[in-house]
């Protein structure tokens, strides 16, 4: 986001954000409570995610390296509409509210990026959306073990492995469905040799089956 910003709004944003180093299980923030900045993800991973009335967590998104987290509720000056946790041991710039906002009325090119990134994540909301009413538990399990190949996948000689360490009850709440599900589904796909397991991470030996699975098969 801030890579083609002009030297002078660096340099406002060197002298006024604080970096600072989270470790894993740590909050970066409440739903409910007022953002005072944006965040920007150096390195490690976040998840953002709501919780339901029955104390479930239903996750929507993991952040990782390079991107942004609470812009959307300080620009909509709202409330954090979700909460952020910290899934491994992360490295965050926070920027306070003034300095963001003062760059982003000087500068026309990082606020056409704010923007656009605004509208894809409204087009991931509304995917999910439909997902979450229209695919079954297995084809929405199928595609959130292909993105998190896509995003953390790493090559290995019996495939590709998500370097990510997720508990059963966060790739639940990545599903939208209960735990005791997604391990029984995931001992079926081992069964059916879509995926392996390496200590705590999973391994996707056959990409294509599950790209097919996440389409067609209920």
């Amino acid at each position: 986001m801030f890579s083609d910003l002009k030297e002078q709004q660096l340099c406002q944003l060197s002298e006024s954000k604080n970096h600072i180093t989270h470790k894993k299980g740590q909050i970066l923030y409440y739903e409910g409570t007022k953002p005072l900045g944006v965040f920007c993800v150096s390195d490690g991973v976040v998840k953002v995610f709501k919780t339901a009335s029955n104390g479930k967590e239903q996750i929507t998104r993991l952040a990782k390296k390079g991107d942004f987290l609470g812009y959307t509720s300080l620009l909509g000056e709202e409330t954090y509409t979700n909460s952020a946790t910290i899934v491994e041991d992360a490295n965050i710039c926070f920027v306070p509210k003034d300095t963001f906002l003062k760059v982003l009325a000087e500068d026309t090119g990082f606020h056409r990026k704010i923007t656009k990134a605004l509208c894809n994540d409204l087009g991931m909301m509304e995917n999910q959306l439909t997902d979450a009413t229209q695919k079954s538990i297995r084809e929405r399990l199928a595609f959130t073990l292909l993105m998190l190949s896509e995003s953390y996948g790493v090559d290995g000689t019996e495939g590709e492995k998500i370097d990510i360490v997720l508990t059963r009850e966060e790739i639940a709440g990545l599903v939208g469905t209960a735990t005791e599900t997604v391990i029984r589904l995931l001992s079926e796909f081992k069964k059916d040799k879509l995926i392996t397991f390496q200590g705590k991470k999973i391994i996707v030996n056959d990409k294509k089956a599950l790209a097919r699975l996440s389409d067609f098969y209920g």
